[in-house]
């Protein structure tokens, strides 16, 4: 039985001469205030979700441009790893440069379903002409939503912002477009006065026109918050509330695009599912301007994590893009979750002994399996033998065979360990050192191994 909701009413556009900056919340010379109205939304998981890419558009403002055939090579993954139902369900791109559009001809010849090329432009009538010559059936248009920007940078009313924006979407609909709006920095932005009678008005024009007109909602400056009670414009399930409730968006029409400023990127991202954004715009290992985006590899994690499925995505695919990120000058933190290089490795000889009487003691999931990530140990003086034996039986063992952490030359190994630091190193046993110690130590391993 389908519960009974309340029917959106229709909200106008409120025109003030002064910008709303919300001083209480935002007073700029103070870190910016957390409020609460004690107002609490139930959450509502939409019943189809999915993942967005942006990492040739705003990944690329976190660094140097990308090749054209690292773009391709990167794209290809995506559709991989998405996997045939779509999870990575569009990517977008800059369309600028000749770099930028040659990278989206050579994606558009994959023909792929998914993730669907998409275009980025500013709402101007310049911008729009290079969505028309690359022939793109759909396109993101920045349209910025806060008085910060409405006022301060675009120097225009409310109704002027509206009447613009509403101008290159009516054109772009004229033209078979499927449009997506970005709401930039909406959580300092005035949700009734001007967010939901806009997205209002966008719905209507989507009705008339038969297209698809998707309304992101950009915390640009990382401001939202996913706690329950707290107050607009930073509660990241007010915001998402007030889309499918009050303005009568469809979650299907609601994307969220989120930034790291305060280290709640990716809480902020499930929170926007939850609360029945059905879209989440995300970039490879976080990047993005600034703190950068939620990181893409981490909701393929959660998408999982919620529905128990992959829905046909490969995993694995993660680890693909995090080699191949590090060979073109991405670098990664080594401890970064699920692409870092030791994200799942220990150094600690507790840990160590551990995972020698049952790996699940220590590892977050078979990450083996998932990720094609085995467990690892790193050797310093904190790994004691059971990290040492650890190491080998990875490394020098055959199926179905290990060596105990109490034979004598793994004591010698430990040994030679200790005194480097008590020597004064401060860096870990090298694999190479590893295979020499072995080698030296453990000679019959070699000889089994043979």
């Amino acid at each position: 039985m389908k519960t009974l909701k309340v029917k959106p009413q229709f909200y106008e556009l409120q025109d003030p001469r002064e910008p709303n900056l919300y001083r209480d919340q935002f007073p700029y010379d103070r870190v910016p205030m957390t409020v609460f109205d004690g107002v609490m939304e139930i959450p509502e998981l939409p019943e189809d979700f999915w993942i967005t890419d942006t990492t040739f558009r705003d990944g690329q403002q976190a660094r140097l441009p990308f090749q054209v055939e690292q773009v391709v090579a990167i794209y290809n993954m995506l559709h991989r790893l998405g996997g045939p139902n779509g999870v990575i369900r569009q990517s977008e791109f800059f369309l600028y440069s000749p770099k930028d559009r040659e990278a989206v001809e050579k994606c558009l010849e994959k023909n792929y379903p998914f993730p669907q090329v998409t275009g980025w432009i500013r709402a101007t009538k310049s911008d729009f002409k290079l969505v028309k010559d690359m022939q793109l059936k759909s396109t993101g248009i920045l349209t910025s939503a806060s008085d910060y920007h409405i006022f301060l940078k675009l120097k225009k009313s409310r109704r002027e912002a509206l009447e613009s924006y509403l101008s290159i979407v009516k054109e772009a609909l004229s033209n078979g477009l499927s449009i997506r709006c970005h709401l930039e920095d909406i959580t300092r932005a005035d949700i009734y006065g001007f967010c939901v009678p806009f997205a209002q008005e966008l719905m209507k024009l989507q009705q008339e026109s038969g297209l698809k007109v998707i309304i992101r909602l950009c915390d640009t400056m990382g401001y939202g918050v996913p706690l329950p009670g707290v107050a607009l414009p930073r509660s990241v399930p007010k915001l998402v509330q007030a889309m499918v409730r009050d303005a009568g968006v469809p979650s299907e029409c609601l994307e969220w695009h989120g930034h790291n400023d305060f280290h709640k990127v990716h809480v902020n991202s499930i929170c926007a599912w939850l609360y029945g954004c059905s879209g989440v715009n995300s970039a490879l290992i976080g990047l993005g301007e600034r703190t950068g985006n939620s990181p893409l590899e981490a909701m393929v994690i959660e998408y999982m994590s919620l529905t128990g499925s992959t829905n046909g995505m490969e995993p694995k695919v993660i680890t693909e893009l995090a080699e191949y990120l590090s060979q073109i000058d991405c670098p990664i933190p080594e401890n970064y979750p699920f692409v870092g290089k030791y994200f799942n490795t220990t150094r600690a000889g507790i840990h160590a002994d551990g995972v020698l009487k049952n790996e699940e003691i220590y590892n977050i999931f078979d990450t083996t399996t998932i990720l094609d990530r085995p467990l690892g140990v790193i050797i310093t003086d904190k790994s004691g033998v059971a990290g040492i034996a650890h190491w080998i039986n990875e490394h020098l063992m055959g199926k179905g065979q290990s060596i105990d952490k109490r034979h004598p030359g793994i004591g010698a190994i430990y040994e030679y360990v200790q005194n480097q630091y008590n020597e004064g190193r401060t860096t870990g046993i090298s694999s190479q050192e590893m295979m020499d110690l072995c080698r030296k130590h453990l000679p019959e391993v070699f000889t089994t191994k043979q």
